[in-house]
């Protein structure tokens, strides 16, 4: 019913506090910081990494809750769009470990934690976070649906490939021959195009802070123990 009390009035949308939002960044910031160094230090330095590695599915866990948290509407799309992206990801992935004709011909090891179908569930946590970011990082850019997309796409597969050489030296998955076929790529790229249009036609806030910051500091993180451990 609708208040017929001249004198009544809505109670005021709650304001953040911008102090407490930096603040609450900042935190974050420094928490991934903490794990993401500790984890590079670790991986390259010591001589017996299998303890760091135990941690991988942990800290994905943590960089993905984070990320969820500082979307600013968590509407019901999104949480359609993250739970989609999440199941297709994983699917793909399935495919791909038992046909070969998606990315090649690989296998997954232990590291990424446990496993249906050959497939670790964090794979597709992975995928989400992925297309996420590069959905969000794309809105800097003025242009085009497509164009941002393909922007998007870029961004996915660019960590991918750098990705790629500490995964099958730390046991995420291998390669048939141990040689990481350009197929992949290709397959990364096609699966990560199809997600970002898909992205693009969904409606939700399409913004977050704390993206650009966890986008970086995987990318110096796998470049980092990429070229440390040539």
């Amino acid at each position: 019913m609708p208040h017929t009390d001249p004198t009544y009035s809505p109670p005021a949308t709650p304001v953040i506090d911008p102090a407490a939002r930096r603040r609450r960044l900042r935190l974050a910031q420094g928490v991934l910081l903490l794990f993401y160094v500790t984890g590079f230090l670790g991986l390259a330095f010591s001589q017996d990494p299998s303890f760091f590695l135990q941690f991988v599915p942990l800290n994905l866990l943590l960089t993905a809750a984070l990320l969820f948290a500082f979307q600013p509407n968590k509407s019901g799309v999104f949480i359609a769009f993250s739970v989609t992206t999440a199941i297709v990801g994983f699917l793909v992935e399935v495919l791909g470990v038992r046909t070969g004709l998606l990315f090649g011909e690989y296998t997954y090891g232990a590291t990424l934690g446990w496993k249906v179908l050959e497939t670790p569930l964090m794979i597709g946590v992975n995928w989400w976070m992925l297309t996420y970011m590069g959905t969000v990082l794309s809105r800097y850019v003025q242009a085009p649906e497509f164009v941002r997309a393909l922007l998007a796409t870029l961004l996915v597969v660019g960590l991918d490939v750098c990705i790629e050489p500490v995964a099958v030296r730390f046991d995420f998955w291998e390669w048939r021959y141990h040689i990481i076929p350009f197929q992949n790529f290709k397959g990364w790229f096609a699966i990560a195009l199809i997600l970002q249009v898909y992205a693009n036609r969904t409606s939700f806030t399409k913004r977050n802070e704390l993206a650009p910051f966890v986008y970086l500091l995987m990318l110096l993180f796998f470049f980092g123990l990429g070229f440390f451990l040539k």
